[in-house]
Order: structure tokens, then C-alpha cells, then sequence
């Protein structure tokens, strides 16, 4: 498919020093394409994954931002997002909340694109915190964010966009069919997104999550979760290469063919 073009994978693991003292090992993988877009909007990073000395201390960060085509420079904004939440890990007190510290984090990251942008760009994001082997995440937008373990797959967060919000709306006055709000033309339209005035939502952890051996963490855009079935990407985790998850993952989005192609970012972390 010529509208692929050549993506970036690259596999980052902890030292194997870990194993001896009982503990978790990541190995971080990634994937990341235009798809048919004339630009590079989505933008990630992850800290801390090469060293285990860092990591034991400090923990290991990821996130994923998708720059949001049709407003003010995407990139800009999915950028001025990933090196908002670096500054915050950063600093980060990690004797405190964690949870509340990454939800404030959000905000702060919102308020960022906006000022930046004057409130004529935005992006979304799911950013995640691995510390003494417990998982925080927060998420805003439509990205996705997926746990694999024993071979089942769990979506961990929630979309914030029209449909969803509409649905909600309509159980509260007690009206529970969704396919009203689906067939709205405005269904797919974000609600709540990084740099938005007056973002009030956002989707996040209130405990942690303790991690398994065998686990695996996706983070992706839409251009990978709203294009592939869960069963799509339940198949291409459970391959043991992380870098062969990715190739696969995108061997399924080059099936779909999508003449609309939009970017495509995914971080993947496998607990050894």
C-alpha cells in the first residue's frame, strides 16, 4: 500500500538484572506511520526505559498525543503535550498522590496547547506511569489504551466524544439504546481534548493498577484503535517480539486499506 509509509520500530529493554531481585522487566516497543495525511501529527515519548537504575528510582513514563487535523498546527500542539507531561515526570513527587499528581498534569498540559494556540488547537492523549510495578494512566480524547493479560483484552479507558457523551446523558434520563446517538452525524466529534478551553474532563486512574508478569500495555491513536477490532489487536499482542506485534499491528492496517488513512502511533509495553 503506497500511502504506508516507512514507520520506526525500535525495542528498548531493561537490564535482565532485574530477575534476580523478583521484579518486573518492560521492554518498550513502537510503531508510527503517516498513513494517507501529508504530515506527521502524533507524537510520543517514553522515559526512563533504558536504565534500571532510573527506573527503580524514578520510575517509567509513556505517552502517546494526537495532534488534532482541521485546528491550528496539530504537531505543534501534540508536541507542546509530550514535553508537558516529560516536565511533569520530571518533578514529580513521588512520595505523593500519583493519580491526582498525573490528572493535575493533564490540565496543565491542556492549558499549555491553549495558551500557545489561543484555543485553536488541540490534541489528545493517554499517558501512563509505571512505578514499584503499579500502572497510572490518564487519557483525554479519542486515543486508546489496552491491557492484554492471560489472553484477554481490556480496554482501560474511555473515549471523550459526542456519541459517548450523548449516551451518557441519555441513561441518566433513563433511556439506555445507543444507536440514537451512533447515527448522529457528529458522533466521532471530540467533547473534551488537550487544549480545548475549559477542558473539565478527564479519564484517569484513581488507584493503581498492580502489573503482572506476562502483561501488556497498548497505547495507541486512533489511527490503530479506531481502525483495527479487538480482535485484531489481541492476535498481533500475543506475538512475543514486542517489534513483531508492531509489524503486525500494521500488516492489519495495511488489510483495511483505508483510502482515509489517518496518522498511526502505538507505544507497547510487555511486562517480562
Amino acid at each position: 500500500m503506497a500511502w504506508f509509509k516507512k514507520n520506526r520500530k525500535r525495542d528498548v529493554t531493561v537490564s535482565p538484572e532485574s530477575e534476580a531481585n523478583g521484579k518486573l522487566r518492560y521492554t518498550v516497543s513502537n510503531l508510527q506511520g503517516v498513513g494517507a495525511r501529508e504530515r506527521q501529527e502524533d507524537s510520543f515519548t517514553v522515559m526512563n526505559a533504558l536504565d534500571e537504575r532510573l527506573y527503580d528510582e524514578y520510575g517509567l513514563m509513556f505517552a502517546v498525543c494526537d495532534g488534532m487535523g482541521g485546528m491550528k498546527d496539530g504537531k505543534l500542539a501534540s508536541d507542546t503535550a509530550v514535553a508537558s507531561f516529560r516536565s511533569f515526570f520530571t518533578g514529580m513527587d513521588r512520595r505523593g498522590r500519583i493519580a491526582e499528581q498525573l490528572r493535575e498534569s493533564v490540565f496543565e498540559a491542556s492549558e499549555e496547547v491553549e495558551n500557545l494556540l489561543e484555543g485553536d488547537g488541540g490534541s489528545t492523549a493517554v499517558v501512563g506511569i509505571i512505578l514499584h510495578e503499579r500502572l497510572y494512566f490518564a487519557s483525554v480524547g479519542d486515543s486508546f489504551f489496552y491491557l492484554m493479560r492471560n489472553g484477554i483484552l481490556y480496554r482501560l479507558n474511555t473515549e471523550h466524544n459526542i456519541c459517548h457523551q450523548r449516551y451518557l446523558e441519555n441513561i441518566r434520563e433513563g433511556y439506555f439504546d445507543p444507536q440514537e446517538c451512533r447515527e448522529d452525524p457528529e458522533a466521532a466529534a471530540l467533547s473534551q481534548f488537550l487544549g480545548m478551553p475549559g477542558l473539565s474532563e478527564v479519564d484517569c486512574s484513581v488507584r493503581p493498577m498492580y502489573l503482572q508478569k506476562g502483561d501488556v500495555l497498548l497505547a495507541c491513536s486512533d489511527g490503530v484503535g479506531g481502525v483495527l477490532g479487538e480482535k485484531e489487536i489481541l492476535d498481533a499482542l500475543c506475538y512475543q517480539s514486542g517489534q513483531e506485534a508492531c509489524h503486525q499491528l500494521e500488516q492489519r492496517l495495511v488489510e483495511h486499506s483505508r483510502p482515509n488513512q489517518d496518522n498511526y502511533t502505538a507505544l507497547l509495553v510487555q511486562c517480562l
